[in-house]
């Protein structure tokens, strides 16, 4: 009876202290809230937003306020998904394409939409098959850069609404069935045949152009040398024609200087000279000299001594 009258006391003495100390407690606990850095927490005070906690210590009013939601804004990847598109030439392929993106407004991303993942994959297949049919078949797949980037513009203000930020947009792959495919191969075996003629048709004209520049030059070359070899006959022509005249000078002033005596001993000497040969030759029977010659001959010894003096 003493024990339980003394649990008794003691608990009157200190039983507020320990209830005051665990409801503090309780309510500390629900008041304070640690969030992690890639979260976000909606917070909700009597079933209407209130407010957003961010990464690290944030304090609530407990009873009136309550966490609802918690938000990742790590970015995301949706699933490949396949979407059927005609092209501007109206033949129909699939296009696989996944869209990365993230939240950058949660409250948006919790009272604007439910389901965050199919809206933003609905509003891309609108996008690509508007993107695809301005495209012929034969761009798609040069054009797969320029379509993700008009992909990515358009999605971003589609789901700007949302509070999701549209990070990046790529189509990974192109699916054509096979009647398709054998229709490209067809065309490409064409292409390649085309391309080869019209490399055969410039390579002969090529060397047509080659054959008719090397005549040209062939003629070039060959007028070239005609005209150096005229102008040396011209020019030596020039050089005997100006030692003629020079000669030619010089037998006139030796003329005009009495040398009129050395002229005709000089021509004598000639005339004598050529009789020589004549007679010297073995076909020579008999050589007549004419009366004008054996005077040259006497006359010889006079012109010595004329030059002489």
């Amino acid at each position: 009876m003493d024990i339980a009258n003394s649990f008794i006391n003691l608990f009157n003495e200190y039983g507020t202290t320990l209830v005051s100390s665990i409801l503090l407690i309780l309510i500390a606990k629900k008041a304070l809230h640690i969030v992690p850095q890639s979260e976000e927490y909606i917070v909700e005070r009597l079933g209407k937003y209130s407010k957003t906690f961010k990464s690290g210590i944030n304090i609530l009013i407990p009873f009136l306020e309550s966490v609802r939601h918690k938000i990742s804004i790590l970015e995301r990847r949706l699933d490949e998904f396949s979407i059927s598109v005609i092209t501007r030439d109206n033949v129909e392929i699939k296009l696989v394409t996944t869209v990365f993106f993230r939240i950058n407004d949660s409250a948006k991303s919790v009272y604007r939409i439910r389901d965050v993942d199919g809206a933003i994959q609905t509003a891309a297949e609108s996008i690509i098959r508007s993107a695809a049919g301005k495209l012929e078949l034969d761009d798609i797949q040069s054009a797969r850069e320029k379509m993700s980037i008009e992909i990515l513009d358009n999605l971003r203000e589609a789901s700007n609404v949302w509070g999701v930020e549209i990070t990046r947009t790529e189509i990974t792959d192109v699916i054509v069935d096979e009647a398709t495919k054998q229709s490209q191969r067809q065309q490409l075996n064409a292409e390649r045949e085309r391309r080869a003629a019209v490399a055969k048709a410039e390579g002969e004209k090529r060397s047509v152009e080659l054959a008719a520049d090397a005549k040209l030059y062939e003629a070039t070359k060959t007028a070239e040398a005609v005209k150096v070899s005229a102008d040396a006959d011209a020019y030596s022509i020039t050089v005997e024609a100006e030692a003629t005249a020079k000669q030619t000078t010089l037998i006139a002033n030796a003329i005009n200087n009495e040398g009129e005596s050395a002229i005709q001993f000089e021509v004598l000497k000639q005339q004598v000279e050529a009789l020589s040969k004549i007679s010297n030759s073995g076909n020579t029977k008999t050589v007549i000299i004419p009366t004008d010659v054996t005077k040259v001959l006497g006359s010889l010894e006079l012109i010595s001594d004329a030059l002489k003096k």
